[in-house]
């Protein structure tokens, strides 16, 4: 396999978690603090700094340090774009099967 592949397999892999797609999610409003991020979750901050450890590895986020807070924030918001088309596909696929369900039975 060549580098592009394995780099879209490492990016689909960081994103396969549902809490860190919520992380994401949230940090499409700005940059927030692991209190912040655990507060919005009600999830507990070592899991918060664990998945967004395994996001700065992949370089999905990054941080930055105000005095004692440290601030993560989304790296390229492209990101975004991503999400979104997964969502319009998740949707489809639910307006299908939706569909299909209302079909009389023959």
């Amino acid at each position: 396999m060549g580098a592009l592949h394995d780099f879209k397999a490492e990016l689909f892999k960081a994103l396969g978690h549902p809490l860190r797609l919520r992380i994401l999610e949230l940090l499409r409003t700005g940059e927030k603090t692991v209190g912040e991020l655990q507060r919005l979750l009600m999830v507990e901050a070592s899991s918060v700094s664990q998945q967004l450890a395994v996001m700065r590895a992949h370089h999905l986020v990054e941080s930055r340090k105000q005095g004692t807070n440290v601030f993560y924030s989304v790296k390229d918001p492209l990101i975004f774009d991503l999400m979104d088309t997964a969502r319009t596909i998740f949707e489809n696929q639910l307006a299908t099967w939706v569909s299909v369900l209302d079909e009389p039975e023959s």
